[in-house]
């Protein structure tokens, strides 16, 4: 209770609620949207601006249970240690938030916002790349860490570290080991590219494109107990729409998978079928199992490229599932888990529950790429009883994409795009035992007006137990090293 007095001696400087407020049915309207959310119980401040004109402010957040927190302003921050405690006094429960206004002289109350406080935590850590709304300029590309608990936000990696002549790496697709910050991998394509392997404290640049494969490792996913990775491996094109919502199309050309083994240096095929493109793979959390989209696909055309412009509205994905044992580090035959192009739609981008039960992804009317896709919806699969639909609390009119889950599979954090269609943001939804999303709300920031004006995109949101400790100079010095050439194996 003391840091929720410490609060009000500091943000009200004697402010208390006006007690002749005449209540009005206004809607309440924030940004971010915060009203009728569920969240963690370590989540940081929910700082808003309240939408509403008015010559004076006063909100008040009061815990169901015990505590209050009041603050002045139409732009309403919240200290962060009285927030923490009025979590901690309240978790279970409820806060409401409470928001007077003052018009000509005469105070007016809001009908109260309930927001539940789930006793479930979320991972205090999520990484994500920051990128310009451009297709070309990287110099500003970075992959930033945040602390979900607080504000704290710093660089895994940044082009800006790297020497002025080497500043055109294309940085994607960081990955963890079952969320651990120390076991990471992470691509830069371009000038003195390839793929650096973080573990035992130290940053390794490997070349994966070996043998006969189209290209390097793509598409990441490690495996949850062994120093394995699984890679799509893929030739990929862009169009640009002059006058479509979708803007971009990113399409397959040709896509295989591969294992990587990080201790043993060396690559071999999981899936090189020339009749399907095998893409996004993602591991069973117990790591028998490797999930990935395929979609089978047979050029009419000589020309791929060509062929892959002219009908890529016809190629859809399907969910399919391999068992692998972790011992003798074969694969089974491929499984369909979910026939998405029976129904007319394209799956990617699975992901499993931590308790191995529900298969998450986004569901769109074509293609591999949905974050362009307005019709993309996050969809989930009952993996125990085959029961499947929309999740329909979490979903919107915008594009729903990239997802993944938390450790203790409680929460979801997502890329939509349903905020304005053009930049993707980081929202998070609670899940429950009963397989249902609650509202989502967009990761709070310490400027809640700061959304309006960074124009740029939050892609690839993973969760993560704690900080990278490596710094973005030993990644660059990764990145500037010649290679480690892995070699490629007929079997594992």
């Amino acid at each position: 209770m003391k840091y929720l007095l410490i609060a009000l001696a500091l943000t009200s400087c004697s402010v208390v609620p006006p007690r002749d407020a005449r209540e009005i049915t206004l809607p309440v309207l924030l940004s971010p949207d915060y009203t009728g959310v569920t969240i963690p119980c370590n989540v940081a401040p929910l700082n808003f601006k309240i939408l509403l004109e008015a010559g004076d402010y006063i909100t008040v957040a009061r815990g169901s249970r015990s505590g209050s927190i009041v603050v002045r302003g139409q732009v309403v921050r919240f200290p962060l240690k009285a927030w923490r405690a009025l979590l901690d006094e309240n978790k279970g429960e409820s806060i409401f938030l409470e928001i007077y206004l003052k018009r000509e002289g005469e105070w007016l109350k809001l009908p109260r916002v309930r927001d539940r406080v789930s006793p479930d935590p979320i991972d205090p850590y999520i990484s994500y790349r920051l990128i310009e709304p451009g297709y070309v300029y990287y110099w500003d590309l970075a992959i930033r860490q945040r602390d979900i608990t607080s504000f704290d936000e710093r660089d895994i990696f940044n082009n800006k570290v790297s020497p002025r002549d080497n500043r055109r790496l294309c940085i994607n697709c960081h990955a963890f080991q079952s969320y651990r910050p120390d076991k990471m991998q992470l691509h830069g394509r371009g000038t003195n590219g390839g793929t650096v392997i973080i573990k035992d404290g130290k940053a390794v640049k490997v070349e994966l494109k070996t043998g006969d494969l189209v290209s390097g490792g793509v598409y990441p996913a490690w495996h949850p107990t062994e120093n394995l990775i699984a890679y799509s491996v893929s030739q990929t094109g862009q169009v640009f729409h002059s006058a479509d919502t979708r803007k971009v199309e990113v399409q397959d050309l040709v896509s295989d998978l591969i294992l990587y083994d990080a201790d043993r240096n060396t690559v071999a095929y999981i899936a090189n079928d020339t009749s399907e493109l095998e893409t996004f793979p993602t591991w069973s959390p117990d790591g028998s199992a490797l999930y990935y989209a395929s979609a089978t696909y047979i050029p009419t055309l000589a020309n791929r490229s060509l062929n892959a412009l002219v009908n890529y509205k016809e190629i859809r994905y399907n969910i399919l599932r391999r068992a692998f044992n972790p011992v003798s580090r074969q694969f089974g035959e491929p499984e369909t888990v979910f026939d998405a192009a029976i129904l007319g739609k394209s799956a990617t981008f699975p992901r499993v529950s931590p308790d191995g039960r529900y298969l998450l992804f986004a569901l769109g009317d074509f293609g591999i790429f949905h974050v362009w896709h307005p019709e993309s919806d996050l969809y989930l699969v009952d993996l125990q009883t085959g029961k499947h639909g929309p999740l329909e609390e979490a979903n919107s009119a915008g594009a729903e994409s990239y997802h993944s889950w938390s450790s203790n599979g409680r929460w979801i954090i997502f890329s939509s795009r349903r905020d304005d269609g053009a930049f993707t943001r980081p929202y998070i939804a609670h899940f429950d035992d009963n397989g249902r999303a609650s509202k989502p709300f967009i990761l709070p920031r310490r400027d809640p007006t700061s959304y309006d004006r960074l124009y740029k995109s939050f892609n690839v949101p993973e969760f993560m137990t704690g900080p990278v400790t490596i710094s973005p100079t030993a990644i660059s010095k990764a990145f500037n090293a010649p290679p480690r050439q892995a070699r490629h194996v007929m079997e594992n």
